[in-house]
């Protein structure tokens, strides 16, 4: 495998009618946790979809190795204000899904 950065997508499917209490509850409990934490560094970014499939919050997430990510989520679950917030998050959501994505060896990288 090359050494191109690992991309972690996460879409979370939230209970319709719900997505302003998300995007209150990652606003005054998941952001400032992630922050806190130092665990913000390896965002690439939130997003709220649109179109196609609605009631979806999607995050992004830039690791250099397989090890980095696994070690970030593992040490992320044991963040007590995170976990606080996650333990509020959890009942609005109906699904999640993960994909890996590795970098192309072309063009811009965010």
């Amino acid at each position: 495998m090359n050494n191109l950065e690992l991309y972690e997508r996460r879409t979370y499917e939230v209970s319709v009618g719900q997505m302003p209490k998300v995007l209150e509850l990652y606003s005054s409990q998941g952001w400032p946790a992630l922050e806190a934490g130092g665990h913000s560094s390896f965002l690439v970014g939130y997003f709220v979809s649109d179109t196609g499939p609605l009631h979806q919050l999607i995050h992004i997430w830039r690791f250099a190795s397989d090890a980095e990510r696994r070690d970030f989520w593992s040490n992320l679950f044991e963040d007590s204000a995170f976990m606080t917030f996650a333990a509020q998050l959890r009942p609005l959501l109906q699904r999640q899904e993960i994909q890996l994505m590795r970098s192309a060896p072309w063009g811009p990288r965010p």
